[in-house]
């Protein structure tokens, strides 16, 4: 059991946190790598090239030594003449079958047979590696055929050695050293160049980086950054822009927005305000029509934050609950909803079905009716058509029209014209911008546009793509 009020290490963050590894950073990580994988790389090669280097030098040296125990038997005759010694090669000796050196070069003479090695008749030549005290002999024993040893002895059996000190890079490790340091040496040469173009592939990444951490939510006008051509890095600092640059443009919108929510609260609060505190100066006011007059301005709020609310929802969600919406039922069941007395013509060219928020769709299409009945004279004609691969429902109406230079103006919130302002003092403004919003979330668009009989509002929405699950058009 453990004492009250005691902790094991283990249960606080600080056994955990010193144990915690070392995180490295991705070019310490890439340039580590590259070390250990250029360590092994140069390790492979060293050791294939040390094995190659040692082979090549026996077989160099095995080959003079049998290039002379070879030479000297075929110039043996009835004398013997002088070994020939070379540089390199400068041990010769005869030896009998007892042991004993009958003829000797002039480095070999007094020294005892270089080898017991003895070849047989069937193998006559044979290689091998005599060491005695401070020196090793690499040597070659040739056994004459028994024809040469039945001429030169009456057949009995002799062997002549031929022998040079073991070269030093064969003796001693120094080969091995030169090629360790030599794969060091490389090693570090492709670790630093390696480092280097790292660097200067992570260069951008890093000054985007430093970019970022300036721009702050005051001052958004800021972008990293852009190297040239269409590697990774690039394309990552483009779509930063392009990221900054929306975020930018959300940010400026919700500025907008709530300014002009301000202002557009300010007025009526103050009108609130002035006859609340009217009706507790003066004894003689009607009290109950100044608290109707707070309720209805109350009312007015009340309007006004829904759709702000449902403004701010479309502006940030795309549509949901998607299902398939005919457009023209949808069309017929909102004019069936508008009062009487106007008269509203629809025009269905053709049954046409997409994808959307059906909620959503009868809020814009129900805001198109109620504006073009505000400004209508008459009539207010309806049509739903296919028109380059979209669905298109235009609402017209044949009042006065909307002038050239504030048709984009009138999409944005709580701009309303004088005569719309005339025709409804209690509007907020707020429609047409939630009808192009909705429109814009359905990955269409509202706008104005100039017809043969005059400007008109149309609702583009794009058809579903032809497949297996699409619902029929």
């Amino acid at each position: 059991m453990r004492a009250c009020g005691r902790q094991d290490p283990g249960e606080t963050g600080e056994g955990v946190g010193a144990l915690r590894p070392l995180r490295l950073s991705v070019q310490a990580r890439l340039i580590l790598a590259t070390a250990v994988l250029s360590l092994i790389v140069c390790t492979a090669i060293g050791v294939a090239l040390d094995l190659l280097i040692h082979d090549r030098m026996r077989q160099d040296v095995f080959a003079d030594t049998q290039r002379a125990t070879t030479e000297w038997i075929g110039s043996m005759g009835t004398t013997f003449p002088p070994p020939v010694t070379t540089s390199y090669v400068d041990l010769i000796q005869l030896v009998d079958a007892r042991g004993h050196v009958v003829a000797a070069s002039r480095a070999a003479r007094g020294r005892p047979p270089i080898s017991t090695l003895w070849p047989p008749s069937d193998d006559r030549i044979r290689h091998g590696v005599a060491c005695r005290e401070d020196e090793c002999l690499m040597f070659t024993a040739t056994r004459p055929s028994p024809q040469e040893e039945r001429f030169l002895w009456r057949g009995a059996p002799h062997v002549v050695y031929a022998a040079r000190v073991e070269p030093p890079l064969l003796s001693t490790h120094r080969l091995e050293m030169i090629i360790i340091a030599g794969g060091l040496a490389v090693s570090a040469l492709l670790t630093w160049i390696a480092a280097f173009l790292i660097g200067r592939t992570l260069r951008p990444v890093e000054a985007m980086r430093a970019r970022m951490a300036e721009i702050t939510v005051t001052d958004l006008s800021k972008r990293v950054p852009e190297p040239p051509g269409g590697d990774a890095v690039a394309e990552l600092a483009r779509t930063a822009n392009r990221t900054l640059a929306r975020l930018e443009e959300a940010v400026e919108q919700q500025r907008n927005f709530s300014s002009m929510v301000s202002h557009e609260l300010r007025t009526p609060l103050t009108g609130l305000r002035a006859r609340l505190e009217e009706a507790l100066t003066y004894p003689d006011v009607d009290a109950r029509a100044a608290l109707r007059d707070a309720l209805s301005t109350a009312d007015r709020f009340q309007a006004i934050i829904e759709e702000m609310l449902l403004l701010a929802r479309v502006r940030t969600a795309s549509p949901h609950d998607r299902e398939p919406v005919r457009l023209g039922d949808l069309v017929r069941e909102e004019v069936a909803s508008r009062r009487a007395g106007l008269l509203i013509r629809v025009h269905v060219e053709e049954e046409l079905q997409v994808l959307g928020n059906r909620v959503q769709l009868g809020e814009v299409l129900t805001n198109l009716l109620v504006n073009a009945q505000r400004h209508t004279r008459t009539v207010v004609e309806v049509r739903v058509e296919r028109r380059d691969g979209q669905a298109v429902v235009s609402v017209r109406d044949d009042g006065a029209g909307v002038a050239p230079d504030d048709r984009e103006r009138v999409f944005d919130p709580f701009v309303r014209l004088s005569e719309g302002r005339r025709r409804d003092p209690e509007g907020s403004g707020l429609g047409l911008a939630i009808s192009r919003a909705i429109a814009r979330a359905h990955q269409g668009d509202l706008e104005i546009e100039d017809t043969p009989d005059g400007p008109c509002f149309a609702l583009h929405l794009p058809l579903p793509a032809p497949g297996p699950d699409a619902p029929p058009r």
